[in-house]
């Protein structure tokens, strides 16, 4: 089989030590941690004006603003719903505009490792916070008690359907397509 540059070889997947979870927990983060890889793998090699290439207009989608939302999505939800602190500033986002996650993208260093920088250290503290987290705790979210396991799963949905979109935006870019 080829891998020509289109798909990771065996061995060379870092998805692949990735251990297989046993139990619910266990086997939600490892979907949600494969997740986040494929997004950063989607992303990789890629010049600053690729990633901030647009999809189809008016759309405002592009890699680098999936980065930039999915940073936000990791804060929401690990900082203002399973930590309890809802007054928390949102990232990417300010009541004059709500999709500053995709419309501030720029296709500069500087934002592409501002992004990087916050997905970074929004998906290690959403690890730390994960790593404690008892699925059956109950929190709030838009004045309604759910446990935490629907969060969880809530965002191996996000990431997954954002995987869909980078698997797409990364072929209009250069035409790599993969895993």
């Amino acid at each position: 089989m080829s891998f020509d540059g289109m798909w990771a070889a065996p061995g060379d997947d870092p998805r692949e030590a990735i251990a297989p979870g046993r139990g619910e927990k266990a086997v939600l983060g490892e979907y949600l941690d494969r997740y986040r890889m494929t997004i950063e793998l989607k992303c990789s090699g890629l010049t600053p004006a690729q990633l901030a290439t647009r999809s189809v207009p008016p759309s405002t989608l592009s890699l680098l603003g999936l980065i930039r939302h999915l940073a936000r999505v990791e804060h929401s939800w690990a900082r203002r719903v399973l930590e309890g602190h809802p007054e928390l500033p949102r990232l990417y986002r300010t009541e004059a505009e709500p999709d500053l996650d995709f419309d501030g993208v720029t296709a500069g260093e500087a934002c592409v490792a501002d992004a990087w920088a916050s997905w970074r250290v929004e998906v290690a503290h959403a690890q730390e916070v994960y790593a404690g987290l008892d699925l059956d705790t109950i929190v709030s979210v838009r004045d309604q008690q759910i446990e935490a396991r629907d969060v969880i799963v809530h965002l191996v949905e996000e990431y997954a359907r954002h995987a869909g979109h980078a698997d797409l935006l990364r072929e209009c870019v250069d035409g790599r397509t993969g895993q």
